[in-house]
């Protein structure tokens, strides 16, 4: 399953990458997110709890960053395991473009599912993941660019 998108962040870059670096605001931000926590200076522990339909289980995985370009890009590779669900790895490649006082934040991200969510369809997973994604970079746009702080 591949996913690419572009996000208009309401905040420099320089804080808006401070932001992807930050795992308060990236747990806030995640959905169903339990935890996240830095275990060196390129890898995060998570839980996240995933529900598809009436089944509904934690992730647990890790986050590497590679191929870091400070504030510009980098490369995030993610493994996790689900129990009942699963397990689910892949990719994104993240960009960081100014544009004035606001930033393009581009992707381009590719997954592989395993158990039952590869069972229940790319179409299913694909459609979840949108509206998560979209879920997250408006609660993020919000912490980034202090609306969060102000609601």
């Amino acid at each position: 399953m591949d996913v690419t998108g572009e996000e208009r962040i309401a905040a420099p870059r320089d804080k808006v990458w401070a932001g992807l670096n930050d795992a308060d605001i990236l747990k806030r931000c995640i959905p169903h997110c339990k935890s996240l926590e830095w275990q060196s200076d390129s890898e995060l522990v998570a839980v996240i709890r995933i529900k598809l339909g009436p089944i509904a289980s934690n992730f647990s995985g890790t986050i590497t960053l590679s191929n870091v370009n400070a504030p510009a890009s980098y490369r995030l590779s993610a493994a996790g395991k689900g129990g009942i669900l699963g397990f689910a790895q892949g990719a994104a490649d993240v960009e960081l473009i100014e544009d004035g006082n606001e930033t393009i934040l581009r992707y381009v991200a590719a997954a592989e599912l395993g158990g039952r969510l590869a069972q229940l369809g790319a179409k299913l997973i694909g459609a979840a993941t949108q509206r998560l994604a979209a879920r997250f970079f408006s609660d993020f746009n919000d912490a980034v660019s202090g609306k969060q702080a102000e609601a």
